[in-house]
């Protein structure tokens, strides 16, 4: 029997520890006694129970609710749980009102929630805000008017603009811009030298341009950190250009050569048939003597007066100069 009380006292006593450590699952009463002397009026049913049963973890909205009150903000429970269940960072919402408030810069709990669920951290816009950052631009390569490439690096001092969060590009925009500025500038430079001495002509004619419409950032200033002197790209260029021109007159020379070559070997072949020709004729020519003695319309004298005009005919050759019928 002592036996059966003992087993059933450890079973009554499992069950109510259970029972507690349920109860305090949902209802939090510390983070509850926390609130309370903190000032924070918050129903331990409704409000921390129903945020157990809601999904909501109690201490990601009690603790940021106690920080605003203590900062002199007051929130209400339900309206970070609500941008808690829409997916925002309720602590770092609370951190930038109240780094806002502080440094009077005017920020209601709909524009940093709206800032927090455009995906930026609405803390650090604040505190970029307040305290201004550098961005440096990569290295940006431009050519002057004489050909002279330049190389210059700009430190874009910019501070956030609270209204313009929501919608506004982002850095990316600004070096881009300040990188365009900067060859824009380089190239209605006359002269690489002239950007060398003065290099804040650079910064000012960029700066006046209103790079920042439309960006998140208010652009305050660009310095110049750094300006170096490239490659000659005009000599450059003109060198590949002598190149390309020193090819394309090759392949006209090659062009025109390989056109006589084959008007050559046309000629030729043209004197080849032609002397075929007189070859030829010339191979009838004693039949066609002999065909005259038989016919009588060739005498002998006749035949004589042409030998010895043939032989004539080669001395004044054997005289003015070698026989061309001996040429190719």
């Amino acid at each position: 029997m002592d036996a059966f009380l003992t087993t059933s006292g450890v079973l009554a006593i499992g069950i109510i520890l259970m029972a507690l450590i349920i109860f305090l699952y949902f209802i939090p009463v510390g983070l509850w006694v926390t609130a309370f002397f903190s000032g924070v009026k918050i129903k331990l049913v409704r409000d921390l129970m129903g945020m157990r049963l809601r999904k909501v973890p109690p201490v990601a909205i009690v603790r940021p609710l106690i920080t605003s009150h203590k900062a002199g903000i007051y929130l209400d429970a339900s309206q970070l749980e609500a941008h808690f269940l829409a997916g925002g960072q309720v602590q770092k919402v609370v951190n930038a009102l109240i780094s806002a408030d502080k440094a009077n810069i005017d920020l209601n709990f709909e524009r940093a929630t709206a800032i927090d669920l455009a995906g930026r951290d609405v803390f650090e816009a604040v505190q970029v805000s307040v305290n201004p950052k550098v961005i440096e631009t990569p290295p940006v390569s431009a050519v002057a008017k004489d050909g002279i490439q330049v190389r210059a690096i700009a430190r874009v001092t910019v501070r956030a603009n609270i209204e313009r969060l929501v919608g506004g590009a982002g850095e990316e925009t600004i070096i881009a811009r300040v990188g365009e500025g900067i060859v824009s500038t380089i190239g209605s430079s006359a002269t690489h030298k002239a950007v060398l001495e003065n290099p804040d002509s650079i910064s000012k004619v960029v700066l006046a341009k209103g790079l920042d419409s439309g960006t998140a950032f208010e652009i305050l200033s660009i310095d110049i950190a750094d300006v170096d002197v490239g490659e000659n790209i005009g000599a450059k260029l003109q060198t590949d250009q002598a190149d390309a021109d020193l090819k394309i007159a090759r392949a006209k020379a090659e062009e025109r050569r390989a056109a006589a070559v084959a008007m050559e070997q046309e000629m030729k072949a043209v004197v080849q048939e032609q002397r075929a020709k007189v070859v030829a004729a010339e191979a009838e020519v004693p039949l066609a003597m002999a065909d005259a003695f038989r016919n009588g319309r060739l005498g002998v004298m006749d035949y004589y007066n042409m030998q010895n005009v043939e032989a004539d005919t080669q001395m004044r050759r054997s005289i003015g100069g070698p026989d061309e019928t001996k040429k190719d």
